[in-house]
């Protein structure tokens, strides 16, 4: 899939598994009428209370596969013993809304569209404190896995460097705030591309 069209409306959130990444989008939505949140697909089974197309598209390990195969797929990565994974096509539907598209990726996934959307904007999610974060994993009832999770959110910390912007989850109105300045912030530019980007 090939674009000319700006990234400018193309907003990353990333963070470790617990920052409240998805929270802060919800408050997101509440506050702005403009905000389409990019659905990833996952090959996990839904939990208690998720909906297809709302919380995750639900794939089968071959259709997942397919996507990949064909060149579909914009980003994924294998995290706790499932894939998960953007589609170019669900993308490109925000686009054409011409909504502010926002994705709720992982690092991994956030650096792959920047490289195919070079005027996007990588923001990170950080906790308070570590102390915190392992509180928030224990409480999600993922105790088995805590250890695991804290390593892989240490190395994203460190990662967070090659990020746009940092914002720390103390607060969560101010944290919603704060992004939210940033979207108005990088739509107000009116900057443009050239290039081509691919997908």
């Amino acid at each position: 899939m090939t674009t000319n069209k700006a990234a400018n409306n193309i907003f990353v959130l990333s963070g470790p598994s617990g920052c409240g990444k998805d929270t802060v989008v919800k408050c997101l939505k509440l506050m702005r009428d403009d905000i389409f949140l990019s659905v990833s697909c996952t090959t996990r089974a839904p939990r208690e209370g998720e909906k297809e197309g709302v919380d995750y598209y639900y794939l089968t390990q071959e259709q997942f596969d397919e996507l990949v195969e064909t060149g579909q797929m914009l980003e994924y990565n294998f995290y706790a013993g499932n894939y998960y994974g953007t589609s170019c096509a669900e993308l490109e539907r925000g686009r054409d809304l011409g909504k502010v598209v926002i994705l709720v990726i992982d690092v991994n996934g956030a650096h792959n569209v920047r490289r195919l959307y070079p005027d996007s904007t990588l923001i990170f999610l950080l906790p308070p404190s570590m102390e915190v974060l392992r509180e928030r994993i224990a409480r999600r009832g993922v105790t088995n896995d805590v250890e695991e999770r804290m390593e892989i959110a240490r190395a994203e910390i460190e990662d967070s460097i090659n990020f746009d912007v940092r914002i720390v989850n103390d607060d969560l109105e101010k944290c919603v705030r704060e992004v939210s300045d940033l979207i108005d912030q990088k739509m107000n530019q009116d900057k443009t591309t050239g290039g081509k980007e691919t997908c």
